[in-house]
């Protein structure tokens, strides 16, 4: 396992390198992180196309085991056909399902997608509320998606706790929980109440381009010096930057300069450039 290249790090040789920090070092480290990520990021958004709560509640839903990229394809004409609540809930089952197959699971999706505008209408005449305990009581609705919904439609600060999340906020020490509930309290005592939406915002993102699961960009990570798992992916600089996804991806300096300057990703689209990995 390498050592960190810099900085006052003490390492126990476990799985994952750990320093031995204090509670406010432990927080001072995570949100110099959370600022690098931030400078990083800057166009740093919800990858799913949303023009209201509904939108965004009905794509988090179809986001579950599949891209974003894929759903984004799919839901204008979904939108189109149902764009509300109360046009959903009276949909042909088959005709949904239709409409949603390409995101995969679509017959459990359409369930829950029924059953949720179902709710809407009946609970709160097809509004979304913007509280978390009525939002995860709809079906289908967990509490990712709550605080997904809530963070972004609503302005109500939330930690999102998805795959990337999760992984992210072990590989940097932020805590040892698995749990994602856990995660999510955990990680939150460590940043200000408002900065919790876009901290998932940026996590997720580094996790999908340089934070890989199975080989991170390790020599390409703008975090290098205050991760405590460096070197558990590619070391090299040259090797790791050919590692790099979506805009970030070598070739790719044209699409990157463009969300840059604040290009938004219906905007790319429409130009041509493709926004998977």
């Amino acid at each position: 396992m390498s050592e960190n290249p810099g900085g006052p790090w003490q390492y126990r040789s476990v799985a994952v390198n750990v320093k031995i920090e204090t509670e406010l070092g432990l927080k001072r480290r995570a949100r110099k992180m959370n600022r690098l990520l931030a400078e990083a990021y800057p166009y740093a958004v919800p990858e799913l196309d949303f023009e209201n709560p509904f939108e965004l509640l009905v794509a988090t839903v179809l986001s579950a085991q599949t891209t974003d990229v894929r759903v984004n394809a799919i839901t204008p004409a979904l939108f189109a056909r149902f764009p509300d609540a109360h046009a959903m809930s009276r949909a042909e089952r088959s005709e949904l399902e239709e409409l949603i197959r390409a995101t995969g699971f679509f017959r459990a999706k359409t369930e829950s997608l029924l059953g949720l505008s179902a709710a809407l209408v009946e609970r709160f005449d097809g509004e979304v509320p913007p509280k978390l305990e009525e939002l995860v009581k709809l079906p289908g609705v967990g509490r990712k998606t709550a605080n997904v919904v809530l963070g972004n439609a609503f302005g109500v600060p939330g930690i999102t706790v998805d795959t990337h999340f999760g992984r992210l906020a072990n590989r940097f020490g932020w805590t040892n929980e698995t749990d994602p509930v856990k995660v999510e309290h955990a990680v939150g005592e460590l940043f200000e109440k408002r900065d919790w939406t876009m901290l998932s915002h940026r996590v997720v993102f580094h996790g999908r381009r340089v934070c890989h699961s199975r080989k991170p960009a390790c020599g390409a990570c703008v975090l290098a010096k205050l991760c405590p798992s460096y070197g558990i992916g590619e070391e090299i600089p040259a090797k790791a930057k050919a590692l790099l996804k979506y805009e970030l991806a070598p070739g790719r300096e044209e699409l990157l300069n463009k969300m840059l300057a604040g290009a938004t990703r219906r905007e790319l689209r429409a130009e041509g450039y493709g926004l998977d990995a």
